[in-house]
């Protein structure tokens, strides 16, 4: 059990002394020069768990953002050219989302020979009509023709068997959905796929990621 000792006590004379030969100046202060600055222990590994704690939250972060509000998926092939590119990395909204006409937009819905997710661009939404003349190359929702300066060239009648309509009704809770190379795109108009239940849509693309010299906002 430690004991205070008073201050007249006998060891007095040696505290002083002690004092004494600290209050002597070192070689090191004589020269003038500044005493090595000593490491506190355990500093090492205080810092190490301060990293940890913050990658820790980092991770959870963004678990929780991917998971309730949004994706990264990647692009693959040239239908959106020129709004987007092949190898794109887009970051997806999806936490309450609902379409809007002109919003580009991811889906999964296996159709032909397509298995994977295929992003497009939402022509129109659950009760519009579309229509689309090849021959002026527009197309028209609820007999209004779109502005479209983003496809990537005039359209061309498909050569595919499966893409010969020309005028949709699109169904409550369905979205039309066309790929900005008109002309090199596998979607809506194809009746294999037709009009997409909003249910396949997987999230809306707000941003772009990769590569950097394409990184933005998605207009």
């Amino acid at each position: 059990m430690s004991h205070f000792l008073p201050p007249d006590a006998p060891n007095r004379a040696s505290l002083s002394s002690d004092e004494a030969v600290s209050s002597q100046p070192s070689d090191t202060a004589q020269a003038g020069q500044t005493p090595p600055k000593e490491k506190r222990p355990g500093a090492f590994g205080a810092d190490i768990n301060g990293w940890l704690q913050a990658l820790a939250f980092a991770l959870v972060f963004l678990l929780i953002l991917f998971t309730f509000v949004g994706r990264v998926i990647g692009v693959d092939g040239h239908s959106m050219d020129p709004t987007l590119n092949d190898k794109d990395m887009l970051f997806l909204q999806n936490f309450a989302y609902q379409p809007q006409q002109g919003d580009i937009v991811v889906l999964h819905k296996d159709f032909g020979d397509i298995t994977t997710p295929i992003v497009k661009r939402v022509i129109a939404t659950g009760g519009q009509t579309v229509e689309i003349d090849y021959d002026r190359s527009t197309v028209y929702v609820d007999g209004q023709p779109l502005e479209e300066d983003y496809i990537l060239e005039p359209m061309l009648p498909p050569s595919t068997p499966y893409a010969q309509g020309t005028y949709w009704e699109v169904p409550e809770g369905c979205v039309f959905v066309m790929g900005d190379n008109r002309n090199n795109s596998s979607d809506s108009r194809d009746e294999r796929l037709g009009p997409i239940d909003e249910r396949y849509i997987l999230g809306n693309a707000v941003a772009t990621l990769l590569p950097f010299q394409h990184a933005g906002l998605i207009g």
